[in-house]
Protein backbone atom coordinates (compact mmCIF):
# COMPACT_ATOMS: atom_id res chain seq x y z
CA UNK A 1 0.00 0.00 0.00
CA UNK A 2 1.29 3.46 -0.87
CA UNK A 3 2.23 5.77 2.00
CA UNK A 4 0.94 8.75 -0.05
CA UNK A 5 0.49 9.72 -3.68
CA UNK A 6 1.76 12.63 -5.77
CA UNK A 7 -1.07 14.15 -7.80
CA UNK A 8 0.51 17.47 -8.75
CA UNK A 9 4.05 18.54 -9.68
CA UNK A 10 5.55 21.86 -10.70
CA UNK A 11 8.90 23.62 -10.78
CA UNK A 12 10.52 26.73 -12.20
CA UNK A 13 13.46 26.81 -14.54
CA UNK A 14 16.56 26.79 -12.36
CA UNK A 15 19.05 29.62 -12.87
CA UNK A 16 18.74 33.27 -11.90
CA UNK A 17 15.57 34.80 -10.44
CA UNK A 18 16.87 38.13 -9.18
CA UNK A 19 13.67 40.16 -9.45
CA UNK A 20 11.30 37.98 -7.41
CA UNK A 21 10.81 37.49 -3.70
CA UNK A 22 11.07 33.94 -2.40
CA UNK A 23 7.29 33.80 -1.98
CA UNK A 24 6.76 34.94 -5.58
CA UNK A 25 9.31 32.41 -6.79
CA UNK A 26 7.61 29.58 -4.89
CA UNK A 27 4.25 30.55 -6.41
CA UNK A 28 5.70 29.89 -9.88
CA UNK A 29 6.13 26.23 -8.90
CA UNK A 30 3.21 25.78 -6.50
CA UNK A 31 0.42 27.08 -8.74
CA UNK A 32 1.41 24.79 -11.65
CA UNK A 33 1.47 21.87 -9.18
CA UNK A 34 -2.11 22.68 -8.17
CA UNK A 35 -3.12 23.10 -11.82
CA UNK A 36 -1.54 19.75 -12.64
CA UNK A 37 -3.82 18.09 -10.08
CA UNK A 38 -6.86 20.13 -11.02
CA UNK A 39 -7.02 21.36 -7.42
CA UNK A 40 -7.70 24.81 -6.02
CA UNK A 41 -6.03 26.46 -3.02
CA UNK A 42 -9.20 25.90 -0.99
CA UNK A 43 -8.56 22.14 -1.16
CA UNK A 44 -5.11 22.32 0.49
CA UNK A 45 -5.00 21.48 4.20
CA UNK A 46 -1.36 22.40 4.93
CA UNK A 47 1.84 23.77 3.40
CA UNK A 48 5.23 22.24 4.24
CA UNK A 49 7.81 24.68 2.91
CA UNK A 50 11.57 24.32 2.63
CA UNK A 51 14.21 27.04 2.66
CA UNK A 52 17.74 26.80 3.96
CA UNK A 53 19.66 30.03 3.72
CA UNK A 54 17.39 33.07 3.49
CA UNK A 55 17.66 33.88 7.20
CA UNK A 56 21.39 34.49 6.65
CA UNK A 57 21.59 35.52 3.02
CA UNK A 58 18.45 37.67 2.65
CA UNK A 59 17.41 38.57 6.22
CA UNK A 60 14.12 36.87 5.33
CA UNK A 61 12.51 34.60 7.92
CA UNK A 62 9.06 33.25 8.82
CA UNK A 63 8.75 32.15 5.22
CA UNK A 64 5.94 29.60 5.58
CA UNK A 65 3.13 32.12 6.04
CA UNK A 66 4.64 34.41 3.39
CA UNK A 67 4.67 31.60 0.83
CA UNK A 68 1.15 30.51 1.84
CA UNK A 69 -0.26 34.03 1.50
CA UNK A 70 1.25 34.42 -1.97
CA UNK A 71 -0.77 31.47 -3.32
CA UNK A 72 -4.05 31.96 -1.49
CA UNK A 73 -3.35 29.61 1.41
CA UNK A 74 -3.42 32.17 4.23
CA UNK A 75 -5.03 30.49 7.20
CA UNK A 76 -3.83 26.92 6.61
CA UNK A 77 -1.20 25.51 8.95
CA UNK A 78 2.27 25.95 7.46
CA UNK A 79 5.72 24.92 8.60
CA UNK A 80 9.16 25.89 7.33
CA UNK A 81 11.80 23.12 7.20
CA UNK A 82 15.59 23.50 7.22
CA UNK A 83 17.85 20.47 6.86
CA UNK A 84 20.66 21.81 4.69
CA UNK A 85 20.47 20.46 1.12
CA UNK A 86 17.98 17.74 2.22
CA UNK A 87 15.44 20.37 3.27
CA UNK A 88 12.45 19.68 1.02
CA UNK A 89 12.97 15.90 1.06
CA UNK A 90 12.66 16.09 4.84
CA UNK A 91 9.53 18.24 4.44
CA UNK A 92 8.11 15.54 2.16
CA UNK A 93 8.78 12.83 4.73
CA UNK A 94 6.81 14.75 7.35
CA UNK A 95 3.97 15.51 4.93
CA UNK A 96 3.63 11.82 4.09
CA UNK A 97 3.53 10.96 7.79
CA UNK A 98 0.85 13.62 8.39
CA UNK A 99 -1.34 12.12 5.65
CA UNK A 100 -0.85 8.59 6.98
CA UNK A 101 -1.78 9.73 10.48
CA UNK A 102 -4.93 11.45 9.25
CA UNK A 103 -3.68 14.85 10.40
CA UNK A 104 -4.12 16.31 6.90
CA UNK A 105 -5.72 15.02 3.69
CA UNK A 106 -4.04 17.29 1.12
CA UNK A 107 -0.55 18.74 1.67
CA UNK A 108 1.43 21.03 -0.63
CA UNK A 109 5.17 20.44 -0.21
CA UNK A 110 8.03 22.33 -1.80
CA UNK A 111 10.84 24.76 -1.45
CA UNK A 112 12.41 27.92 -2.84
CA UNK A 113 15.92 29.29 -2.63
CA UNK A 114 18.01 32.10 -4.14
CA UNK A 115 21.76 31.47 -4.14
CA UNK A 116 23.16 33.23 -7.23
CA UNK A 117 25.27 36.39 -7.07
CA UNK A 118 22.63 38.20 -9.15
CA UNK A 119 20.00 37.62 -6.48
CA UNK A 120 22.06 38.33 -3.37
CA UNK A 121 25.49 37.39 -2.12
CA UNK A 122 28.64 36.89 -4.19
CA UNK A 123 30.22 33.44 -4.52
CA UNK A 124 32.61 33.83 -1.58
CA UNK A 125 29.85 34.96 0.77
CA UNK A 126 27.41 32.27 -0.40
CA UNK A 127 30.13 29.64 0.05
CA UNK A 128 30.44 30.82 3.66
CA UNK A 129 26.66 30.49 4.10
CA UNK A 130 26.73 26.93 2.73
CA UNK A 131 29.61 26.08 5.07
CA UNK A 132 27.47 26.96 8.09
CA UNK A 133 26.19 23.36 7.81
CA UNK A 134 29.67 22.11 8.79
CA UNK A 135 30.83 21.77 12.39
CA UNK A 136 30.89 25.19 14.05
CA UNK A 137 33.73 24.25 16.38
CA UNK A 138 35.99 21.94 14.38
CA UNK A 139 35.48 22.58 10.64
CA UNK A 140 34.34 26.15 10.07
CA UNK A 141 37.31 27.72 11.95
CA UNK A 142 39.82 25.96 9.68
CA UNK A 143 37.99 27.01 6.51
CA UNK A 144 36.54 23.68 5.41
CA UNK A 145 33.96 24.27 2.67
CA UNK A 146 31.78 21.72 0.88
CA UNK A 147 34.00 21.39 -2.19
CA UNK A 148 36.67 20.46 0.34
CA UNK A 149 34.41 17.99 2.18
CA UNK A 150 33.45 16.06 -0.94
CA UNK A 151 36.98 16.27 -2.32
CA UNK A 152 38.17 14.47 0.82
CA UNK A 153 35.50 11.76 0.42
CA UNK A 154 36.28 11.35 -3.27
CA UNK A 155 40.05 11.24 -2.82
CA UNK A 156 39.56 8.44 -0.30
CA UNK A 157 37.33 6.58 -2.78
CA UNK A 158 40.03 6.99 -5.45
CA UNK A 159 42.60 5.60 -3.01
CA UNK A 160 40.50 2.61 -1.94
CA UNK A 161 38.97 1.62 -5.28
CA UNK A 162 41.07 3.17 -8.02
CA UNK A 163 38.36 5.58 -9.16
CA UNK A 164 39.88 7.87 -11.80
CA UNK A 165 39.68 11.49 -12.89
CA UNK A 166 38.34 10.24 -16.23
CA UNK A 167 35.43 8.51 -14.47
CA UNK A 168 34.64 11.67 -12.50
CA UNK A 169 34.68 13.68 -15.72
CA UNK A 170 32.27 11.19 -17.30
CA UNK A 171 29.72 12.03 -14.59
CA UNK A 172 29.89 15.70 -15.58
CA UNK A 173 29.73 15.00 -19.33
CA UNK A 174 26.79 12.61 -18.88
CA UNK A 175 24.77 14.93 -16.67
CA UNK A 176 25.34 17.91 -18.94
CA UNK A 177 24.12 15.80 -21.86
CA UNK A 178 21.00 14.92 -19.86
CA UNK A 179 20.61 18.59 -18.91
CA UNK A 180 20.77 19.59 -22.58
CA UNK A 181 17.49 17.66 -22.97
CA UNK A 182 15.81 19.45 -20.04
CA UNK A 183 14.37 22.91 -20.82
CA UNK A 184 14.37 23.81 -17.09
CA UNK A 185 18.09 23.10 -16.59
CA UNK A 186 20.35 25.95 -15.54
CA UNK A 187 23.26 24.68 -17.65
CA UNK A 188 21.53 22.95 -20.53
CA UNK A 189 24.61 22.62 -22.71
CA UNK A 190 26.91 19.77 -23.66
CA UNK A 191 30.49 19.74 -22.36
CA UNK A 192 33.51 17.60 -23.19
CA UNK A 193 36.01 15.73 -21.06
CA UNK A 194 38.57 18.37 -22.04
CA UNK A 195 36.28 21.09 -20.67
CA UNK A 196 36.29 19.26 -17.33
CA UNK A 197 40.03 18.62 -17.26
CA UNK A 198 40.95 22.16 -18.36
CA UNK A 199 38.68 24.02 -15.91
CA UNK A 200 40.16 25.84 -12.94
CA UNK A 201 41.00 23.68 -9.94
CA UNK A 202 38.49 24.14 -7.07
CA UNK A 203 39.49 21.45 -4.55
CA UNK A 204 41.60 18.51 -5.72
CA UNK A 205 40.40 16.36 -7.52
CA UNK A 206 37.52 18.71 -8.46
CA UNK A 207 37.79 21.25 -11.26
CA UNK A 208 35.02 23.73 -12.05
CA UNK A 209 32.84 21.32 -14.05
CA UNK A 210 33.02 18.73 -11.28
CA UNK A 211 30.95 21.11 -9.13
CA UNK A 212 27.25 21.99 -9.26
CA UNK A 213 26.34 25.67 -9.65
CA UNK A 214 24.70 28.09 -7.24
CA UNK A 215 21.07 28.41 -8.36
CA UNK A 216 17.78 30.17 -7.80
CA UNK A 217 14.57 28.18 -8.21
CA UNK A 218 11.52 26.53 -6.70
CA UNK A 219 9.65 23.22 -6.86
CA UNK A 220 6.42 21.79 -5.42
CA UNK A 221 4.38 18.60 -5.25
CA UNK A 222 0.81 17.99 -4.07
CA UNK A 223 0.39 14.95 -1.81
CA UNK A 224 -2.84 13.10 -0.97
CA UNK A 225 -3.76 9.66 0.32
CA UNK A 226 -3.58 6.67 -2.01
CA UNK A 227 -7.36 6.26 -1.89
CA UNK A 228 -8.05 9.90 -2.82
CA UNK A 229 -5.52 10.09 -5.64
CA UNK A 230 -7.76 8.87 -8.44
CA UNK A 231 -10.22 11.73 -7.85
CA UNK A 232 -7.70 14.26 -9.24
CA UNK A 233 -7.15 15.18 -12.88
CA UNK A 234 -3.57 13.93 -13.21
CA UNK A 235 -2.01 10.47 -13.35
CA UNK A 236 -0.94 9.77 -9.75
CA UNK A 237 2.33 8.16 -8.74
CA UNK A 238 2.81 6.49 -5.37
CA UNK A 239 5.37 7.14 -2.65
CA UNK A 240 5.92 3.64 -1.32
CA UNK A 241 8.94 4.26 0.86
CA UNK A 242 10.89 7.07 2.51
CA UNK A 243 14.02 6.39 4.52
CA UNK A 244 15.73 9.07 6.58
CA UNK A 245 19.02 8.75 8.45
CA UNK A 246 21.78 10.94 9.80
CA UNK A 247 25.54 10.57 10.00
CA UNK A 248 28.11 12.27 12.15
CA UNK A 249 29.21 15.89 12.27
CA UNK A 250 32.10 16.66 12.09
CA UNK A 251 33.36 14.24 9.46
CA UNK A 252 35.54 12.50 12.03
CA UNK A 253 32.33 11.18 13.63
CA UNK A 254 31.41 9.24 10.48
CA UNK A 255 32.18 5.53 10.50
CA UNK A 256 33.62 5.36 6.96
CA UNK A 257 34.26 8.20 4.52
CA UNK A 258 33.39 6.35 1.32
CA UNK A 259 30.36 4.47 2.64
CA UNK A 260 28.12 7.51 3.37
CA UNK A 261 26.45 5.42 6.07
CA UNK A 262 23.36 7.64 6.35
CA UNK A 263 22.54 7.05 2.68
CA UNK A 264 22.84 3.28 3.07
CA UNK A 265 20.61 3.28 6.14
CA UNK A 266 18.03 5.54 4.46
CA UNK A 267 18.00 3.39 1.32
CA UNK A 268 17.55 0.18 3.32
CA UNK A 269 14.60 1.73 5.18
CA UNK A 270 12.97 3.02 1.98
CA UNK A 271 13.40 -0.28 0.12
CA UNK A 272 11.96 -2.23 3.07
CA UNK A 273 8.89 0.01 3.20
CA UNK A 274 8.38 -0.36 -0.56
CA UNK A 275 9.14 -4.11 -0.41
CA UNK A 276 11.71 -3.88 -3.18
CA UNK A 277 15.46 -4.32 -3.49
CA UNK A 278 17.97 -2.12 -5.27
CA UNK A 279 17.82 -4.29 -8.37
CA UNK A 280 14.22 -3.23 -8.95
CA UNK A 281 15.09 0.50 -9.23
CA UNK A 282 14.75 1.49 -12.91
CA UNK A 283 16.33 4.95 -12.59
CA UNK A 284 17.43 7.40 -9.92
CA UNK A 285 17.84 11.08 -9.20
CA UNK A 286 20.83 11.41 -6.83
CA UNK A 287 22.54 14.29 -5.05
CA UNK A 288 25.43 14.98 -7.42
CA UNK A 289 26.61 18.21 -5.81
CA UNK A 290 30.04 17.08 -7.03
CA UNK A 291 30.92 14.38 -9.55
CA UNK A 292 32.40 12.18 -6.86
CA UNK A 293 29.19 12.47 -4.84
CA UNK A 294 27.21 10.77 -7.63
CA UNK A 295 29.54 7.78 -7.61
CA UNK A 296 29.29 7.49 -3.81
CA UNK A 297 25.49 7.75 -4.06
CA UNK A 298 25.06 5.03 -6.68
CA UNK A 299 27.02 2.65 -4.47
CA UNK A 300 25.18 3.67 -1.28
CA UNK A 301 21.84 3.04 -3.02
CA UNK A 302 23.03 -0.45 -3.94
CA UNK A 303 22.78 0.21 -7.68
CA UNK A 304 26.43 -0.94 -7.96
CA UNK A 305 28.86 -2.73 -5.68
CA UNK A 306 31.37 -0.63 -3.77
CA UNK A 307 34.12 0.45 -6.12
CA UNK A 308 32.01 -0.21 -9.24
CA UNK A 309 30.31 3.22 -9.41
CA UNK A 310 33.18 4.77 -11.37
CA UNK A 311 33.49 1.99 -13.97
CA UNK A 312 29.69 1.94 -14.31
CA UNK A 313 29.47 5.56 -15.38
CA UNK A 314 32.48 5.16 -17.69
CA UNK A 315 30.77 2.19 -19.37
CA UNK A 316 27.56 4.16 -19.99
CA UNK A 317 25.48 2.07 -17.58
CA UNK A 318 24.09 5.22 -15.85
CA UNK A 319 23.36 7.21 -19.02
CA UNK A 320 19.96 7.48 -20.70
CA UNK A 321 19.54 4.19 -22.55
CA UNK A 322 21.82 2.43 -20.05
CA UNK A 323 21.10 -0.21 -17.45
CA UNK A 324 19.95 2.23 -14.74
CA UNK A 325 19.89 5.89 -15.82
CA UNK A 326 21.07 8.25 -13.09
CA UNK A 327 20.06 11.90 -13.05
CA UNK A 328 18.11 11.99 -16.33
CA UNK A 329 17.12 15.56 -15.37
CA UNK A 330 20.77 16.65 -15.55
CA UNK A 331 21.05 16.40 -11.78
CA UNK A 332 22.34 19.14 -9.55
CA UNK A 333 25.35 19.38 -11.89
CA UNK A 334 23.45 20.67 -14.92
CA UNK A 335 19.84 21.22 -13.83
CA UNK A 336 21.02 23.31 -10.86
CA UNK A 337 20.84 23.29 -7.05
CA UNK A 338 18.61 25.86 -5.30
CA UNK A 339 19.17 24.17 -1.97
CA UNK A 340 15.72 24.14 -0.37
CA UNK A 341 14.02 23.23 -3.66
CA UNK A 342 16.29 20.36 -4.70
CA UNK A 343 14.55 17.52 -2.83
CA UNK A 344 11.10 18.13 -4.25
CA UNK A 345 12.59 18.92 -7.68
CA UNK A 346 13.93 15.36 -7.70
CA UNK A 347 10.38 14.13 -6.99
CA UNK A 348 9.00 16.29 -9.79
CA UNK A 349 11.42 14.53 -12.15
CA UNK A 350 10.44 11.09 -10.82
CA UNK A 351 6.77 11.97 -11.29
CA UNK A 352 7.22 13.11 -14.89
CA UNK A 353 9.37 10.09 -15.76
CA UNK A 354 6.89 7.60 -14.26
CA UNK A 355 4.02 9.26 -16.10
CA UNK A 356 5.98 9.08 -19.36
CA UNK A 357 5.96 12.88 -19.66
CA UNK A 358 9.71 13.62 -19.64
CA UNK A 359 10.07 14.33 -23.36
CA UNK A 360 13.52 13.93 -24.90
CA UNK A 361 15.03 12.74 -21.61
CA UNK A 362 12.40 10.03 -21.03
CA UNK A 363 13.68 6.81 -19.46
CA UNK A 364 12.33 3.78 -21.29
CA UNK A 365 9.17 2.41 -19.59
CA UNK A 366 10.14 2.95 -15.93
CA UNK A 367 7.97 1.64 -13.09
CA UNK A 368 10.18 2.40 -10.07
CA UNK A 369 12.38 5.43 -9.36
CA UNK A 370 14.47 6.45 -6.38
CA UNK A 371 15.47 9.91 -5.15
CA UNK A 372 18.57 10.44 -2.97
CA UNK A 373 18.83 13.87 -1.33
CA UNK A 374 21.60 14.56 1.16
CA UNK A 375 22.35 17.46 3.47
CA UNK A 376 25.62 18.84 4.79
CA UNK A 377 28.65 16.58 4.73
CA UNK A 378 26.47 13.53 3.86
CA UNK A 379 25.25 13.81 7.46
CA UNK A 380 21.55 13.76 6.56
CA UNK A 381 20.09 11.66 3.76
CA UNK A 382 16.53 11.03 2.63
CA UNK A 383 15.83 8.27 0.08
CA UNK A 384 12.37 8.13 -1.49
CA UNK A 385 10.95 5.30 -3.60
CA UNK A 386 8.24 6.35 -6.05
CA UNK A 387 6.35 3.89 -8.27
CA UNK A 388 3.94 4.07 -11.15
CA UNK A 389 0.52 2.52 -10.62
CA UNK A 390 0.08 -0.90 -12.27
Amino acid sequence: MARASIVGAGMTKFGTHADETLAELFAEAALPALDDAGAGPDEVDALYFGNTSAAISENDTHLGPKAASQIGLAGVPTQRFEDACATSATATKHAVAAIEAGLHDVVLVGGAERCTPASGLDTDEMTRVFASAASRHYEQPVGLTFPGVFALLTKRHMHEYGTTREQLAEVAVKNHHHGSLNPRAQHGMEITHEDVFDGPLIADPFHLYDCCPFSDGASAILLVSEDAADSYDSTPVDINGIGHASGGVPLSEQSAFTATRAARDAAAEAYAQADIDAGEVDFAEVHDCFTGAEILATEALGLFEDGEGGPAVADGRTALGGEVPVNPSGGLKAKGHPIGATGTAQLVELTEQLRGDAGDRQVEAPTTGAAHNLGGEAATTVVTVVEARP
